[in-house]
Order: structure tokens, then sequence, then C-alpha cells
């Protein structure tokens, strides 16, 4: 079976691969498929600290993240947060980001940047780049902060029960700050990427220890990074470089409703977006869902999906779902993306059989 993606990401991540305690982030806890099954029942409690994590402060940080990015930052509220990608001018996709609007200790405001493991310093470089003279500040606070994920239908009481007080209803991707027990406040974030409802909870790593026993003595079990990404598959997350790299437009990636605000100023990227809208009305290619019909495992990335003698994707992270048996996403091209529709990827076996599918290949719980 091919290696787990998020767990191939995570290795190459360094000294960024380790949980609040210093130790390295488990690939599980020893049942997979029950803590699988804790995600879509209760509330999982995974540890993710290795994601990367950027504060941009100073008066210009707004405009310039909001020049730089698909979506809208400079109308961002205290307490709201958008996901966005950045681009290169011609609107190839280099990283899919969480933006948040916080308030610092000392009331400054700030830009927290959330984003795939092992790719802070290379976002940092990035937008270094375009750093002339906006009073910008940009800090990488990947090992400042633990961070971790507590996803479920139960998630939301559990949390309240950690904290011994209601929380609000939130939407996808609002934030607020809360403390557990007297004195270990953590940034709360609304943030449901493995198809149920989820919750990323960021706090200082001397805090982490105790917030997980909290959440943990409040009916939330911990769960490591394979039950991870064999939600993530099935939600259609998409995961810098596996699911997208730099040779792949913004566009086909799929994430125009969530990530792309067509009503903002110009961006890096823009024009070529905007086209894709205007005048042509589709992309040629789309991230979408295979369903494999043969029984088999899952399939390498980058294998060739074929009909007939036509070659019509490629796949991308590709999984053995407990729930659908083996899955991958794929970039489907145009003609071909009706659910349902046949098609065959190739494998080092042989050629496999496969259906479409929409995404998220299941209903969010």
């Amino acid at each position: 079976m091919p290696a787990s993606p998020l767990a191939t990401v995570a290795a190459a991540a360094g000294a960024h691969v380790r949980d609040f305690a210093g130790w390295p982030l488990p690939a599980s806890y020893g049942d997979v498929p029950g803590e699988y099954r804790q995600a879509l029942d209760g509330a999982a409690l995974f540890d993710v600290s290795h994601r990367g994590k950027l504060e941009l402060t100073g008066p210009d940080a707004p405009t310039f993240l909001h020049n730089l990015c698909t979506n809208d930052v400079l109308n961002l509220p205290l307490g709201g947060g958008c996901e966005a990608f950045f681009t290169t001018a011609k609107a190839k996709a280099l990283f899919r980001v969480l933006i948040y609007h916080v308030r610092l200790d000392g009331g400054r405001d700030a830009l927290a940047i959330d984003c795939a493991p092992g790719r802070s310093a290379a976002l940092v470089q990035h937008l270094d780049r375009y750093l002339i003279a906006e009073q910008v500040e940009i800090a990488d606070r990947t090992e400042a902060y633990a961070q971790m994920h507590l996803a479920g239908p139960q998630a939301r009481a559990a949390l309240e029960r950690a904290l011994g007080d209601p929380i609000p209803d939130l939407d996808e991707l609002q934030h607020m700050e809360r403390t557990f027990g007297a004195s270990a406040t953590c940034h709360l974030r609304k943030h449901s990427p493995l198809g149920v409802p989820g919750y990323d909870v960021v706090c200082l790593p001397g805090r982490a220890a105790e917030v997980w026993r909290f959440l943990s003595a409040a009916g939330a079990k911990p769960a490591g990074l394979d039950a991870y990404e064999l939600l993530r598959v099935e939600a259609g997350t998409p995961l810098d470089g596996v699911d997208f790299d730099e040779n792949r437009f913004v566009v086909e990636v799929g994430r125009t409703s969530q990530a792309i605000s067509y009503g903002k100023g110009c961006y890096l990227g823009q024009e070529p977006i905007v086209m894709a809208r205007d005048r042509a009305g589709h992309v040629n290619r789309t991230l979408l869902g295979l369903k494999f019909t043969d029984g088999g495992g899952p399939v390498l990335p980058g294998s060739k999906v074929v009909r007939g003698e036509a070659e019509v994707g490629v796949t991308a992270s590709s999984v053995a779902s407990p729930r659908l048996g083996a899955v991958a996403l794929a970039y489907v091209r145009r003609g071909h993306q009706e659910p349902g529709t046949a098609v065959e990827v190739e494998a080092p076996e042989g050629k496999r059989p496969a259906e479409v599918r929409a995404l998220p290949f299941t209903p969010p719980v």
C-alpha cells in the first residue's frame, strides 16, 4: 500500500514533526479503524502541531496579503477567517492557506496564517519576495504554538464540557479565545476539513498537555495521522504538494466558492482566474473523486486515468476507506466528469476499473 501522503509530507517537515511533548506525531494510537470511527460518531482529538503557522503584523499587512492571495483579506473582520490560495502570476497554485484576523497581547491586530506541514518557510520566502516598502513584519510561528484538531459530531459538546461553558454557534473559520481551567488560554477556530464538525485548538506548547487532558476527560479520544488522512481524502480537502503543486491551475483545484473572491480588486494571478470564468466559462480539468470497483487497494499519485483509448485524468491522493473501499482524488477532464462515469486507472498490476464521484465522497456528518 502506498505511504500516507500526509505522513510523507509530515516527515519531510523535519523538526516540525513533533507533538507538543516533543515526540514524533503518531500515525495511529494502535487502532486506525477505531480512531476513524470515533471521528464519525463521537469526538476525535488529533495533534496537528506540525502545521505551518505564520503571523503578519504592521499597518500594511491586510493590504499586502489582499494583493497576493485569491480571497478578500482587506475586509476580514476581527474574529473572522477565510480560505485562500497564493499563486503565481499565471494563477498556478503555490499554497493553500487559512487566514485569520486576530488580536495579539497588547492590543495589536495581526493576520495569522495556517498552512500545510513543512510549507511555512517556503511561504515566508514567497511573501518576502513581494515585500518592498510596506510596513509588514512576517514571522514563522510554527514552533511557537501547539495545535490540536477536535473532530466529530460530538466535538462541540466535548469542547463545552472541557471548558465548563457553552460556546456560541460559529460559522466556518470564525474564531475566539477561551480558557481551559484557570489559565490555559487557547485560540479556538471552527474548521471542518474532515467532513465532520471540527475545531482547531491553538495554544502555547507549555499549556498543550493540560488542554489535551481537559479534552480527553470530556470524551475526546486521541487519533493519529492515518485516520486524519482517510477522512481528509473522503472529504475532498486538497493537500499542498500532493493534490496540487506549482504546475496546477488554481481553479482546477475546485475550491472556487471557498477560496476565490471574484469581487475583490486586483491581485497576483487574478487575470487568468477571471478569464477562465468570463471567457471560457469552465476549466479543462477539475478535482473530483474516483471510487474503485474491483475490490483492490489505493493507487499511487500520478496514475493515469483513461476512458477507452483516451487519457482523461490523473490521480492525486488515494486511500483505502473503511466505508467506501479504495478511493482517490483525481483531476478529470471536462466531458468525463459526470458522477457514475466509468473509467480505468493505470496501475502496475494493470488497469483498475473505477467510477467518477462528486466530492465530498460522502455527505458531511
